[in-house]
């Protein structure tokens, strides 16, 4: 399955410098799959699992001069290590923090070897060592997005001709088609093992017995990044964050047993691991959009769709067989996959943030499901997961914001503009999120 940061690795790897690579992301998002699949273009691919291997790790013990240390390896390994012509993966890095600090070296001693390090629960191992500021290139996979699933169903193109109608209307035969394909996504989600799993056996069932699994695993990651008092709060935030989704979070929805001096350690350890994110109001028109950031006024969602639905045990097939009414009647689910789709369609280079707007006067109360940030200008986005074209927290938010040229309007409705809203399928998010909209009629 074709990954959109292979774009980048392959700049990476024909720029005249190469920092060795961190590669961040939660727990089966496809780092590992993503890199074995990079190493294809190069002569030699030599891979290190340090979670796998755990004698590998003494080959970082006595110092870190990368000279000795791929010696050592390609000894160990049986394979040739050449700058220039291999690729260098290590992996689950952070079980082994002396191969964190070595990247540095092989930055500063070694730049013409390609060196890529991928983990999981990284950020807690950085947290203790730091990170190599300047010496390596940290870039950020999220879980697959709807033009990576679109890709895989060998429908890229139909997606990609799509995006050029704006502002005229799709065709119906491609509208619909791609209406369908976008129920399967949200069915199905964007973790790459249960995507692969849907497209072999076509069987919605095992890809819920995956998911289910995958749950699992993070569980049991709760035991390597959280104190033995916390466990037990991480784990009930955890379980009761898929039905938090689409509004604003409190603590106290959570259980009246618990305390916000208990959950939110356990958010905070939550979004570090990348399991759930939290989505920030933010009251600035201008960028940067973090300059108006409230701390203790967000809303979250689940890193994935798909596992969201999972741990409610929801009934998917109606996005594959009616998707447009399934579309009607789950807009939590709709506003988390455009969460989803903005992270995984931002620049990979730095772990992006996610915000709204929301304005809580009595009587007059409004909220902008996402606010995002294009050419220094600031796009604020409501998403309908019905046809309805009544846009009213919009139209509020652009009266009260004239610095704030035009707002996108996500739903089932094909292409449309009215004034300075434009209306654009949900399935073209990504288009929105990564270029943006011709700005011609306004």
């Amino acid at each position: 399955m074709k990954r959109a940061l292979e774009k980048t690795l392959t700049e990476w790897k024909n720029s005249n410098s190469h920092k060795p690579i961190i590669l961040k992301g939660a727990r089966q998002v496809g780092k590992s799959f993503l890199v074995r699949q990079f190493g294809r273009s190069f002569d030699n691919f030599v891979e290190l699992n340090f979670d796998y291997s755990k004698e590998f790790n003494s080959i970082f013990e006595m110092d870190l001069d990368p000279q000795r240390i791929i010696k050592e390896i390609s000894i160990l390994k049986s394979q040739k290590i050449v700058p220039g012509r291999t690729l260098l993966l290590f992996d689950e890095i952070q079980d082994c923090p002396n191969a964190i600090r070595s990247l540095r070296y092989f930055y500063e001693m070694m730049p013409e070897l390609h060196v890529i390090a991928a983990g999981s629960l990284l950020e807690f191992a950085l947290e203790k060592i730091g990170l190599p500021v300047g010496r390596v290139m940290p870039l950020h996979l999220y879980p697959m997005s709807f033009e990576e699933f679109a890709t895989a169903r060998n429908s890229e193109e139909l997606l990609s001709e799509s995006a050029n109608y704006f502002p005229d209307e799709i065709p119906l035969m491609f509208h619909t088609r791609l209406l369908k394909l976008f129920g399967e996504y949200i069915a199905v989600g964007g973790m790459p093992e249960v995507v692969s799993s849907w497209i072999s056996n076509n069987d919605i069932q095992k890809c819920r017995t995956i998911q289910n699994g995958l749950i699992e695993v993070y569980k049991t990651d709760f035991l390597k990044y959280t104190k033995k008092h916390q466990i037990k709060y991480v784990d009930i935030l955890y379980s009761s964050i898929s039905s938090e989704v689409g509004r604003k979070f409190v603590y106290s929805s959570v259980g009246a047993d618990y305390k916000s001096r208990e959950l939110k350690p356990a958010l905070e350890l939550l979004c570090k691991a990348d399991v759930i994110h939290q989505i920030f109001h933010s009251s600035v028109s201008v960028p940067p959009l973090k300059s108006g950031e409230k701390n203790d006024f967000f809303k979250v969602i689940m890193s994935d769709i798909g596992l969201m639905q999972a741990m409610m045990n929801s009934d998917v097939t109606k996005w594959i067989i009616d998707p447009e009414e399934a579309t009607k009647n789950n807009g939590a689910v709709i506003e988390a996959f455009v969460g989803q789709e903005i992270l995984a369609c931002s620049p990979a280079e730095k772990k992006s943030e996610l915000f709204y707007w929301a304005r809580t006067k009595r009587g007059a109360c409004a909220e902008i499901d996402y606010l995002i940030e294009i050419n220094d200008t600031v796009i604020p986005i409501e998403v309908k997961a019905g046809k309805s074209t009544k846009l009213t927290s919009l139209e509020i938010y652009l009266k009260e914001k004239p610095s704030v040229k035009y707002g996108i309007h996500l739903s089932q409705l094909n292409n449309d503009q009215r004034n300075n809203i434009k209306t654009v399928p949900l399935y073209l998010t990504n288009h929105v999120v990564k270029a943006p909209i011709s700005s011609k009629r306004l």
